[in-house]
């Protein structure tokens, strides 16, 4: 079992990673960086990307039946991947919201 708590641990360190730098990206994007939102979100696409390779390998393992039992280990992994995958996905809606509001507000401002 060390093998798969490693491989959880891995996942949820890279995802974690990500997610936070999601959330910078997010902070990023408020302040209208919006060059800088988009680096972090390339950075914590590369974190996601190790987290998401590790839980592969532990879906491949499953399917050739040799993952054993569930854990909350692998239960809480499986949690934290899918908390950054949504991150990312309002990062970069957030973003696309930011840039919008700064064009209406440079709009009326000229107006």
């Amino acid at each position: 079992m060390e093998g798969i708590e490693k491989k959880c641990l891995d996942i949820i360190s890279a995802v974690s990673e990500s997610r936070d730098t999601y959330i910078k990206a997010i902070h990023k994007a408020r302040d209208y960086e919006f060059d800088t939102a988009r680096s972090l979100v390339e950075e914590g696409n590369k974190a996601f990307l190790e987290g998401h390779t590790a839980h592969k390998e532990l879906i491949t393992r499953e399917a050739k039946g040799d993952l054993g039992n569930v854990t909350m280990l692998l239960l809480h992994a499986e949690d934290q991947l899918m908390s950054a995958e949504s991150f990312k996905i309002i990062a970069e809606e957030m973003i696309s919201a930011y840039e919008k509001i700064q064009k209406l507000e440079m709009k009326v401002k000229w107006t």
